[in-house]
């Protein structure tokens, strides 16, 4: 059965990312809400839809709708999702759940209360590189992990006329207080250390110890362009390591031999180095950033199935890190 959704929010991310995502899969977009009615009429055109509101509530009180999906502001996410919930939908929501962690907990709870589910977009899980990763570190053939490192930076464009860091840690740092685990394994401490040369301009260090026993260091700041590449994951383990840069090149390195003054010497698909990155000049509707294969999991979970799909409680997991994190930086 076509799983029917009235989504709230019709911004450049949604318009452009996870709706055209969303629509490659077995569902109909059944009414549309936007506060900006410019925004609202051109996404009705751009996806077909005729029941439009710039009422929230509105949207969530239609007849004939199966699920909720949003890409709003965060205390929008926190009070749309409550909303739906009590009316007793299952919602999709990008992250983060809401602007702190006490909120995520409340939608927690409220989707316990009404048995349907709340799923939360951390995308980085079903970035391509990432997920290859991941299904090489579950597949037994790596080993245990002894450490992750990396890298994930942005550029200072949240902080025009204002300096105020809430929104780079709302919208960017909390993808990997999620991801982190997702690759490795629960946290069992976190602290983290800063330099800020001038206001707006940040970098800091965020130290992890894994309960399987690893230790890892990501880099987060805003002193990149986001016009070059700014993001990467080195996952180390027992003569393995694999590297994944900016999501879509993974490189598998083993335990291969020196092979210079060998005649003999070949490769083996058992100790030598595996490579990949995508072919971009193919005719073919990829999604390397992961919002296609997050949807994958997102749109059987609403219509009652069980997926990996992330939900609510690993958005307060990784909510909660974030305000530790933010305690320990004083920011």
């Amino acid at each position: 059965m076509t799983l029917k959704i009235g989504w709230i929010g019709c911004g450049v991310h949604a318009t452009q990312m996870l709706l055209p995502q969303l629509v490659r899969h077995d569902v109909e977009l059944a009414a549309l809400c936007d506060i900006d009615g410019k925004r609202l009429a051109s996404a009705g055109r751009q996806f077909g839809v005729s029941r439009l509101t710039s009422d929230a509530a509105e949207l969530i009180s239609m007849s004939g709708i199966d699920a909720i999906g949003m890409a709003v502001g965060p205390d929008q996410h926190l009070a749309f999702g409550k909303a739906a919930l009590a009316r007793g939908l299952p919602v999709f929501m990008e992250k983060p759940p809401s602007g702190s962690a006490a909120g995520a907990r409340e939608l927690l709870a409220a989707s316990e209360k009404s048995g349907k589910p709340l799923l939360v977009g951390f995308m980085k899980r079903y970035s391509a590189g990432n997920r290859i990763a991941a299904n090489i570190l579950r597949s037994g053939r790596f080993g245990e992990i002894y450490g992750l490192t990396g890298y994930y930076m942005t550029a200072p464009g949240y902080f025009a006329g204002n300096v105020d860091y809430t929104g780079f840690f709302l919208h960017h740092c909390v993808h990997y207080m999620d991801l982190v685990s997702f690759l490795v394994s629960p946290v069992s401490r976190l602290s983290a250390r800063k330099v800020e040369k001038e206001r707006g301009k940040v970098l800091f260090h965020v130290h992890f110890d894994f309960e399987c026993g690893a230790i890892g260091t990501i880099a987060m700041g805003t002193t990149q362009s986001r016009g070059a590449p700014v993001e990467r994951i080195e996952i180390m383990g027992d003569h393995q390591r694999i590297e994944i840069d900016n999501v879509i090149e993974v490189r598998w390195n083993r335990n291969p031999p020196f092979k210079v003054d060998d005649p003999a010497a070949t490769l083996s698909d058992t100790v030598d180095s595996l490579t990949w990155k995508p072919n971009f000049t193919a005719a073919a509707n990829e999604d390397p950033k992961g919002y296609h294969s997050l949807l994958a999991d997102v749109v059987p979970t609403l219509g009652g199935a069980t997926t990996a799909a992330p939900t609510i409680r690993d958005g307060v997991v990784a909510m909660e890190r974030l305000e530790t994190l933010r305690r320990e930086l004083a920011l």
